[in-house]
């Protein structure tokens, strides 16, 4: 989509992230000292950036915008123009692409490089020095979700949680890795084995109920990426503890990435088999650090 045939309207300054509403796509990213913010589109596979539109409209420190004609699945990022004055607590780089924190599916690898810094690695200014690479290759992506995204049985009257819920001092909760909880069970299909499918299958749930499980918390399953320091020695970050987006779910943990249906059909049979779900979400155990 080059930016000639790009239009775009003022939109409006809610919900935050991306929605697309069948006809096209709403913006709406809240910044209070920004003066522009654009949005970055990209080819499917997020490696060419194909156009950088600003959003025309402010309103309440709230950036909008809308694409009319807009399909869900496009791919963008977004750049932030403002101060670069770390002193007063701004560092501003429209250089380096940034994700949306509202948005709803993430895609690609984060591929370290000097270049995520906005500042010069090695300067002898530290941080208070201003890099002016571009990011984006190195960047994982964002995706617009559409309504058929995020459809499964829920959508359908059925229930959104157990039919009958265990009081508080009948409550057994089972804390578990979905990676960790499914990766070594034969009685899964191999596909399966590590994956949000994997703890939705039968086998897995009759195990929890065997157990007397009422309710299973689990571990970190948002978007989260091996830390620098981690990967530079062989590691990874297994546990989850420095999420990247508090919205969309780790492409790690998803047998078919993208198809965010699996999480949903995951969560309704475990409530099926009367098991609530938990999500252990830690605000500031955040990778902006």
């Amino acid at each position: 989509m080059s930016r000639a045939r790009l239009r775009v309207t003022p939109g409006s300054p809610h919900p935050l992230g991306a929605t697309h509403d069948g006809r096209g796509v709403n913006f709406a990213v809240f910044s209070e000292h920004a003066t522009r913010i654009e949005v970055c589109l990209f080819e499917d596979d997020g490696s060419k950036e194909t156009a950088r539109i600003p959003l025309p409209e402010r309103t309440d420190e709230v950036w909008h915008g809308y694409f009319p004609g807009m399909k869900a699945g496009q791919v963008y990022g977004l750049r932030a123009h403002g101060p670069y004055a770390p002193l007063e607590g701004h560092r501003f780089n429209a250089n380096k692409l940034l994700i949306d924190p509202y948005a709803r599916l993430v895609q690609g690898a984060m591929n370290w490089n000097d270049a995520h810094f906005g500042y010069i690695v090695g300067d002898a200014n530290k941080d208070l020095s201003f890099d002016e690479r571009d990011s984006a290759p190195f960047m994982p992506k964002c995706v617009v979700v559409g309504p058929n995204k995020v459809k499964s049985r829920f959508n359908l009257g059925m229930r959104r949680k157990p039919a009958r819920l265990a009081s508080w001092a009948d409550t057994i909760v089972y804390e578990a890795h979905v990676k960790g909880f499914t990766a070594l069970n034969t009685h899964l299909p191999e596909p399966m084995r590590g994956t949000f499918a994997g703890l939705g299958h039968g086998k897995a749930i009759d195990h929890l109920v065997r157990l007397g499980v009422t309710a299973i918390e689990l571990l970190p399953v948002h978007c989260f990426y091996d830390d620098r320091y981690l990967v530079e020695k062989g590691l990874a970050n297994y546990w989850g503890y420095s999420t990247t987006n508090f919205f969309a779910p780790a492409e790690r943990y998803m047998r078919h990435p993208g198809d965010l249906t699996e999480i949903r059909t995951t969560v309704e049979r475990l409530h099926e088999a009367g098991i609530q779900v938990i999500l252990d979400v830690v605000y500031n155990h955040t990778s902006e650090g």
